[in-house]
């Protein structure tokens, strides 16, 4: 038997200080339309994967959340299979949860953007509308434009002109970039937590330049109706190094030490990482590039500025605990202490990546997933199955199914399938079209638990299905938007032009600190005091 918590319940787990793992199993599309605060993404369709991702430790206490239709106690029988102890389910999913007075959010990444948007509240970030950055730019004042997000984001669109510097790199990098201490440093994003926090980011390492905030980001300047540049491609300079670098990781770290973030040899390091009542996560901090040349095996990637403003993407358990390395302690203390700020518990290795070999042999392995190897069909060989035709399932986004499907294909999504196969008989094939082999492998089980025949793997893209022949069809309705559960149309078309969905996600976005309940603001303000320190006021 599965608990079943009431709302009460809940809530006293959610303040009772212990480690605490509140997913959310429903698909992305529901998740963002409603969600608990501290509720983190884990969608029924890859669940034992992002579990094991997200909660390494089969210690922690788990709590899923659905619509109340029964997904959670899937997940949990899924869950206990795994080795996972103590699993329990909200009664009732969101519907009860709100229907007791309880508040839920729509958006991603929403705790952290409530984050970037009390900061601004709280520190004042000094910040740039749109039309006086393109003034001051036609009149060629000295300013420098830097946009914090991933390459990838900022080419597909960004401020004409602007360079690519990610957050977790601006102090490492921003010598490189500004020219002289007079010249003014503008962050952007596309729209407010990035352009905020790299701003002060920028600030609390006691930079002597201006350094001013885009307001609202590309979509703010989109909305005032200037041209974004598409494809660009300026990326951040180098690091610094030399007498530079040493000044830079002092300040580094008494930035660390101030925000309370611990300061480990790799003995203490160790002693956190064979501590079974405690989670901790090891996230390397550093460039996708550095990381690809090097990293410790069995630590995963998160660039530093991301793992501040989508934090639930790779943290899965509040209350856990977070080691983060880099090479030189030029990067990790900045990113610890913005995380302790945010209030997560941080540390940084005392002797940086010397001390990495001391960690190998007592990073946490997480629960192994054991799933089965489909049979292969190619697209050629689809029409040549034996006996009645198959049925084939599309497992695919369905935003991709909407573009082109193999004509007769039922988009199909794994907490679905038990009502999509209740009518199909057993013992006839089914073959499956995925991008992802592990959402096809789940479905496959699940599939195989219903008394059906492993299904087969079609291996061909759309660009086999043409070579075969296979006719293929475009359904720009279909499945309907509301049967689209894994797409989020809350923030659809945003950063395609669609100036209406910008002004929506910007309302939405400075909308959240109104929403936040006296508690959760305060956990979310706990370590801003601790940034006493002397900043840029210009």
């Amino acid at each position: 038997m599965i608990p079943a918590l009431s709302v009460t319940a809940v809530k006293d787990w959610l303040q009772d200080g212990g480690e605490l793992a509140l997913l959310d199993v429903r698909e992305r599309g529901q998740i963002g339309e409603g969600h608990l605060l501290w509720s983190v993404a884990t969608p029924f369709s890859r669940f034992e994967a992002e579990l094991c991702r997200l909660v390494p430790n089969p210690a922690t206490r788990l709590l899923l959340i659905d619509e109340g239709d029964g997904l959670a106690e899937r997940a949990a029988d899924r869950a206990q299979a795994l080795g996972y102890g103590t699993v329990a389910i909200l009664a009732g999913g969101v519907p009860a949860w709100t229907a007791a007075g309880g508040r839920v959010f729509q958006g991603v990444n929403v705790a952290s953007k409530a984050f970037g948007e009390l900061v601004e509240h709280t520190l004042a970030t000094p910040s740039i509308g749109p039309e006086e950055l393109a003034a001051r730019r036609e009149a060629g004042e000295a300013l420098v434009i830097l946009d914090g997000r991933p390459f990838e984001e900022y080419s597909k669109m960004t401020i004409p002109g602007s360079r690519c510097c990610p957050n977790g790199e601006l102090p490492f990098r921003i010598t490189a970039l500004v020219p002289d201490a007079s010249t003014t440093v503008v962050i952007n994003c596309a729209g407010r937590t990035r352009s905020i926090l790299g701003t002060e980011i920028l600030r609390s390492i006691g930079l002597p330049n201006p350094v001013l905030a885009l307001r609202n980001g590309t979509m703010g300047w989109e909305l005032a109706g200037y041209a974004v540049e598409r494809g660009a491609d300026r990326r951040y300079g180098d690091g610094t190094d030399g007498e530079a670098l040493q000044t830079l990781v002092a300040r580094t770290r008494e930035l660390a030490r101030r925000a309370g973030v611990a300061r480990l040899s790799a003995t203490q390091a160790v002693a956190w990482l064979a501590n079974p009542g405690r989670t901790t996560y090891v996230f390397d901090v550093r460039t996708a590039e550095e990381y690809r040349q090097s990293h410790l095996p069995g630590v995963p990637h998160a660039p530093g500025g991301q793992l501040i403003q989508a934090t639930d993407q790779w943290v899965g358990v509040r209350g856990a605990r977070l080691l983060l390395l880099d090479d030189q302690g030029e990067r990790a203390p900045v990113v610890a202490a913005w995380l302790a700020v945010a209030g997560w518990e941080t540390a940084i290795l005392d002797q940086a990546q010397a001390a990495w070999p001391d960690l190998a042999d007592h990073l946490s392995v997480p629960p192994k997933l054991s799933l089965p190897a489909l049979p292969v069909l190619t697209a050629a060989a689809l029409g040549g199955l034996p006996g009645t035709p198959c049925l084939l399932l599309d497992l695919r986004g369905s935003l991709a199914f909407r573009a082109g499907h193999i004509a007769g294909a039922h988009w199909a999504i794994r907490s679905r399938l038990p009502g999509l196969l209740s009518e199909y008989p057993l013992g006839k094939p089914i073959v499956l079209v995925a991008t992802d082999p592990v959402v096809a492998q789940l479905a496959a089980q699940d599939i195989a638990a219903l008394g059906h025949p492993l299904p087969f793997l079609l291996e061909d893209g759309p660009d086999g299905w043409a070579a075969a022949g296979l006719p293929v069809d475009r359904t720009p309705d279909l499945p309907a938007d509301q049967h689209a559960i894994d797409h989020l149309f809350f923030t659809h078309d945003r950063h395609a032009g669609n100036l209406d969905a910008a002004r929506r996600y910007l309302d939405w976005e400075t909308g959240l600190v109104d929403q936040l309940e006296d508690l959760d603001r305060q956990r979310l303000l706990t370590g801003l005091a601790r940034l006493a320190l002397p900043r840029s006021g210009r």
